[in-house]
């Protein structure tokens, strides 16, 4: 009977070591995928809704998202609202549904994207908007270039060209908040100089055929305009488009954005004379930072200025 039982212990015993060496190395695996799992969970993903990605500009601030993402172990699902307000409503929607962490927005309409945002804040999903501000909902941080400065910048550079006299008129694009903040510092510049008149701004929708079509209005009812300020670089080539055809040599045109093809006919020595230039890049890698520093709890700046500066044909040679 002892000899039973020291067999059959022996026997477990034995059998025990075996199994547990046989699982020893997948219990490692084990680990390391719960590890891989543990890292794939941490690792944060943030809705991008862009306004475009047919502009240089965009093209460049998503360029500083995806570099600072990269940085930050963050994971991006980019999406171009296209200038069309109820495709990046519907894409805002469908980050919410995705459950990500947090959202950019790069507004096709300041106003009109609110309620998407609205929807987001219930969510207890965290805003950003980057280059236009929305008209409502809870923002963490806007983080935008400075275009209050931006407007007065190309409004001193006016001034100068015409001598501080005469009629300057304005393509604008009303839907879209940093373009009014352009308009609105260009118009405080001006206001100092009781010899320029400003005439009413007229709508070119931040697009060069309607751009085109507001400044021959625009020239039709001034004919002795002096200067455009123009709110973007496509609403600027499509002035200079109408200034050509007019063969108007001495009016002036200031842009905005400076891309590649308005600082080629600024070098050219076109009526465009003038850009404001931005640093998309940057302010992409500020809104990546701005989520950096929220998600670990620290301070947040509500508003974030990135510096603007004036580009004409000598400095961009």
């Amino acid at each position: 009977m002892r000899s039973i039982f020291v067999w059959t212990f022996f026997s477990f015993f034995s059998f025990s070591i075996v199994f547990q060496t046989a699982c020893t190395p997948n219990a490692a695996n084990d680990a390391k995928t719960g590890g891989a799992a543990s890292d794939a969970a941490a690792k944060k993903r943030i809705g991008v809704t862009l306004l475009t990605r047919e502009d240089d500009f965009y093209r460049e601030l998503e360029a500083g998202l995806r570099e600072a993402a990269a940085k930050n172990n963050f994971e991006l699902l980019i999406q171009s609202g296209d200038k069309d307000l109820s495709k990046q409503q519907s894409q805002i929607d469908t980050f919410l549904v995705q459950k990500v962490d947090a959202i950019i927005v790069c507004p096709t309409d300041t106003k009109g994207i609110a309620p998407a945002i609205e929807r987001a804040n219930q969510a207890n999903v965290p805003v950003f908007t980057a280059d236009i501000a929305a008209g409502g909902g809870k923002i963490v941080s806007h983080v935008a270039s400075d275009n209050a400065a931006g407007g007065r910048l190309a409004a001193e550079y006016i001034v100068k060209a015409i001598g501080a006299a005469g009629k300057v008129g304005i393509i604008g694009q009303p839907e879209v908040q940093s373009v009014v903040d352009r308009e609105t510092g260009f118009k405080e510049a001006m206001a100092k100089y009781p010899q320029i008149t400003v005439v009413p701004t007229i709508s070119g929708g931040g697009v060069r055929d309607r751009a085109l079509k507001a400044a021959e209005d625009l020239l039709q009812a001034n004919s002795d305009l002096r200067a455009i300020f123009c709110i973007n670089d496509e609403t600027a080539l499509g002035a200079l488009s109408a200034a050509q055809t007019r063969g108007l040599k001495d009016l002036i045109i200031v842009g905005y954005d400076a891309a590649p093809e308005a600082i080629e006919k600024i070098k050219a020595g076109t009526n465009l004379k003038a850009d404001v230039a931005q640093q998309p890049r940057e302010i992409g890698a500020k809104t990546i930072e701005a989520i950096a520093a929220h998600f670990k709890g620290g301070s947040t700046t509500p508003i974030v200025n990135v510096p603007v500066k004036i580009i004409d044909a000598e400095s961009a040679k």
